[in-house]
């Protein structure tokens, strides 16, 4: 592990999870890294975790930087021993974990394919990284969270809710992490733990690819957004990750919080 640690400071309503150690997944870009650094912010010592070696230094740099405390990790969130080693370093170096934000995704996540053509090897990283990867890292983390009334936060999708053409994989196991966050709210309830997903509409390098791939995805995207914009994984997502891993969200589980712009009205 990486330590890269900056100046602890007291709770405050500007750092309100200072004190609390948060672990994130597939923190190395994107939605990841926002909410990472928004973590960093609120006062959390994050752990940032990457599948490669290096890919999130670089982000735990930049919440050192600006006066937060990080830590970066390798976790392949598809090895269960990884996720246990991940789990047991952020405790070693920081003596507790309050929550876990499990945003790791398929890096094949926006590649549109049509059912017929599918090949099964593509179900198979889509289940493992996200489906299977929400148990292991439950698992793993379960004795943790207990211990200081932790949040566990799956990053779930709108297409999880409403489907979507030629992404029918990543919906299906998007739409199966809704059902863990609920099972788990219900199960974890009596031990403090409290279990919801976030599904956000946001700036990332998966839809900036499927943009260029479709150069008319942009405008049609847009236009079914009420606020007219595709969010920021820093200042729009970020924030609600905090809410949900924070004091704040002290008596919500078994939810999901759709940040979209606007997008989702009819849930």
């Amino acid at each position: 592990m990486t330590d890269l640690p900056g100046k602890r400071q007291d709770a405050s309503p500007d750092r309100p999870l200072a004190g609390r150690t948060v672990l994130v997944t597939g923190a190395a870009a994107g939605v990841g890294e926002g909410i990472a650094l928004a973590l960093g912010a609120a006062g959390a010592s994050v752990v940032v975790t990457a599948r490669r070696r290096g890919a999130g230094a670089q982000v735990a740099t930049a919440i050192a930087a600006a006066g937060g405390v990080a830590a970066a990790e390798v976790c392949d969130v598809t090895s269960a021993d990884a996720v246990e080693a991940a789990c047991a370093a952020a405790v070693k170096r920081f003596g507790r974990l309050d929550a876990v934000v499990h945003n790791a995704t398929s890096r094949r996540s926006s590649e549109p394919v049509d059912l017929e053509n599918a090949p099964v090897e593509l179900w198979d990283e889509h289940a493992a990284v996200a489906s299977v990867a929400s148990y292991t890292i439950a698992r793993a983390a379960y004795r943790h969270l207990r211990e200081t009334s932790g949040s566990y936060v799956l990053l779930t999708s709108p297409a999880g809710m409403q489907g979507s053409a030629n992404l029918s994989f990543y919906a299906a196991a998007k739409g199966a992490q809704r059902g863990f966050v609920k099972s788990l709210a219900r199960e974890w309830g009596a031990d403090g733990i409290r279990v919801n997903g976030l599904a956000p509409l946001a700036v990332t390098p998966a839809l900036d690819n499927a943009m260029r791939l479709d150069a008319t995805m942009q405008a049609r995207i847009t236009a079914l957004i009420p606020m007219g914009r595709v969010g920021d994984p820093v200042e729009d997502i970020g924030p609600c990750a905090v809410f949900l891993c924070g004091p704040a969200s002290r008596y919500v589980t078994g939810q999901t919080l759709v940040v979209s712009g606007g997008r989702m009205t009819a849930l």
